[in-house]
C-alpha cells in the first residue's frame, strides 16, 4: 500500500510538470476522451487549467475520476470556490456543487474500456458536479 502511494505520488509529480502540458493541447476537444477542468486557486487566486476524466453520463451531472486520490490541487480549489469550468467534447460548461461519489457508483457511470482502466489502476475516488449552465 505504502509502495503503491509512493508511485501514485511519482505519476502524479510527473503529470503535473510533464504529461498535462503535452496533453492540454488537445484535451477538451470534440474527438478528445480527456476532458478540461478550469479553477482558481484556493490561495493565488490565479486560474489554472488541468486535464481530467470526466464522463457526463446523464443531464446535467458530470462523473470525475480522481486517480491519485480527493487531495490533488485542482479538486481542492473547486471545494473551495465551490465551482468550476469543464470542457468537454467541444463544449464549455459551468459546473458546481461538488458530491463525493461512491466507487460503485462513479465506476458503473464510466464507459466500458474507461471503467477497465480506472479499475485496473485503483480509482478509489470519484466526484460528482452539477451543470449550471453551457457556456459555450
Amino acid at each position: 500500500m505504502k509502495y503503491q502511494q509512493s508511485l501514485l505520488n511519482r505519476l502524479r509529480f510527473l503529470n503535473k510538470r510533464i504529461f498535462n502540458r503535452v496533453t492540454l493541447s488537445f484535451a477538451g476537444s470534440s474527438y478528445s476522451p480527456i476532458s478540461i477542468i478550469r479553477h482558481v486557486g484556493r490561495r493565488s487566486g490565479a486560474l489554472y487549467t488541468t486535464p481530467v476524466m470526466v464522463v457526463k453520463p446523464f443531464g446535467d451531472q458530470f462523473i470525475f475520476a480522481l486517480p491519485y486520490g480527493h487531495k490533488v490541487d485542482w479538486y481542492r480549489n473547486i471545494l473551495a470556490a465551490g465551482r468550476g469550468t469543464v470542457i468537454c467534447h467541444g463544449k464549455e460548461y459551468q459546473v458546481e456543487k461538488p458530491q463525493p461519489l461512491d466507487v460503485k457508483a462513479g465506476s458503473s457511470a464510466l464507459p466500458i474500456v474507461l471503467g477497465l482502466i480506472v479499475k485496473f489502476v485503483g480509482v478509489h475516488h470519484f466526484i460528482q458536479m452539477k451543470s449550471a449552465k453551457v457556456i459555450a
